[in-house]
């Protein structure tokens, strides 16, 4: 009798226990009192689950063929220099330097059959011997033909028995950002590396002065590969690989490359001229913004604004105006100076160019020919001068004169102050209507020039008009 109690109260004990379990942990959450509010009932949007383009062979970059059309058209190359320094505790105490050769390594691109290699001037920087080795490992000497260090491009040649693999040049205007690229080159010495990446950004400028720009990608890239090619799925070349960003001197996923537009013309410049030519727009001013459009009092926040032109230049003879805001140059859309800079980089003096500009709420295209750089500015005395514009002409009240841009004559400066932001209006009674007429009186002098001024008429910085006589 006793072990029959005993079971029924464990059955009696066993079912609490399982209605209890019930009630707290399988009962629906309806019947739980609560004094949260209400959730909002969640929306679901349509979503396409159907990624039949994944599965489309055709619309996959082929990487395979875009490297085996690459890889052999990529060197190293070796850069031998002399450097002179001390290299011994007795060099550091007689002031002695001891010659002794550097090697730096990066990559290059041949870019035709004849064996004409593009690479980064920072790779061939100081060399007094260049050596290629191909992908076949073969070693040819390089002469250098001509560097532009402003854009980090150097042309290089070699002579070889037979027709050399080359890499042809793609339109990196019509580069798109997401588009996929590969950075081919020599990272640390492994030769013949392919890394695959996408772009990230175009026109980004790394100085901050906005003359450079860039073509932003996340392939790796790291020392070694400076040079290289960076190519589209097609296999062209769109850009030369050139710097990256980094805190610990090796690829954290910024690398960039100077447009193969601009890398084209500089090279072709080279062949043909010998030096670059730079085509001059004639303006400057600001990159719009949601600050600058404020302060400016302007609807856009993408353009660039137009705050002066330069005289006699392109852009003054063809009519565009201080207020001028840029949308758009040979329909490349310009969001900022960079954008202006980087496009005109791949222009000559004497192109035209056709520039939109939005003035006064509507647009106007005006067509530009660009100038050359050589003939806005001059130096005479120490001192770099340049033609001034209309505009400054109507603030002053003047019809000629040229701006002081630069002045390292502490001599003028002792005398009658004159420093950068002064107009120098006669000298020698002379009147001076541009640079023209400074180049005159340099030939008319040559280096005595300074000994033979007599007089110079200025306006300073605060618009007051002077004359100087010296005996």
């Amino acid at each position: 009798m006793k072990k029959i109690l005993t079971l029924v109260f464990v059955s009696v004990l066993g079912g609490a226990l399982t209605l209890s379990a019930y009630k707290v942990f399988l009962e629906p959450e309806a019947s739980i009192t609560t004094t949260e509010p209400q959730q909002e009932q969640t929306t679901y949007l349509p979503t396409s689950f159907n990624n039949t383009n994944l599965l489309n062979s055709a619309s996959v970059p082929n990487f395979v063929n875009a490297a085996e059309e690459t890889v052999h058209a990529v060197v190293h190359v070796k850069n031998t220099a002399v450097v002179s320094a001390p290299t011994t505790m007795q060099d550091y105490f007689y002031g002695r330097r001891s010659q002794k050769a550097q090697v730096g390594t990066g990559s290059g691109v041949i870019i035709n059959k004849n064996g004409y290699i593009i690479t980064n001037n920072h790779v061939i920087a100081g060399a007094k011997e260049l050596s290629i080795t191909t992908n076949d490992n073969k070693i040819y000497q390089a002469t250098l033909i001509g560097t532009d260090p402003k854009t980090d491009i150097a042309l290089l040649k070699i002579e070889a028995d037979e027709d050399l693999p080359y890499i042809t040049f793609g339109d990196s205007d019509m580069a798109k950002i997401g588009e996929w690229v590969l950075a081919v080159g020599n990272p640390f010495n492994l030769t013949s590396t392919v890394t695959a990446g996408i772009i990230s950004a175009k026109s980004r400028d790394l100085s901050g002065q906005n003359y450079q720009s860039f073509i932003q990608t996340d392939a790796a890239v790291n020392p070694g590969n400076s040079g290289g090619a960076l190519v589209n799925s097609n296999g062209e070349l769109i850009g030369i690989n050139t710097a990256i960003s980094s805190q610990t001197g090796s690829y954290i996923g910024y690398s960039f490359a100077v447009p193969s537009n601009i890398a084209r013309k500089v090279v072709e410049d080279i062949m043909e001229f010998g030096i670059v030519q730079n085509g001059i727009l004639g303006v400057s001013g600001i990159s719009l913004n949601g600050k600058s459009s404020e302060e400016l009092d302007v609807n856009l926040t993408e353009g660039f604004y137009v705050g002066a032109v330069e005289a006699q230049s392109g852009a003054e003879q063809a009519g565009i105006k201080k207020g001028d805001i840029i949308t758009k140059i040979d329909n490349v859309r310009i969001s900022k100076f960079a954008d202006l800079t980087g496009y005109l980089s791949t222009k000559r003096p004497d192109d035209v160019v056709n520039v939109m500009v939005l003035r006064d709420n509507s647009e106007k295209a005006i067509p530009v020919t660009l100038s050359k750089f050589e003939i806005l500015t001059t130096e005479f005395l120490d001192i770099q001068v340049k033609n001034i514009s209309k505009d400054i002409k109507e603030q002053y009240q003047i019809d000629h004169g040229v701006l002081v841009t630069k002045s390292d004559n502490y001599w003028l400066y002792q005398k009658i102050g004159l420093n950068k932001g002064y107009i120098i209006t006669d000298i020698n009674d002379i009147q001076i209507n541009s640079i023209d007429d400074i180049s005159i009186l340099k030939k008319k002098y040559g280096n005595a020039l300074d000994k033979n001024i007599e007089k110079i008429s200025i306006i300073n910085t605060r618009g007051q008009k002077q004359s100087f006589i010296f005996r």
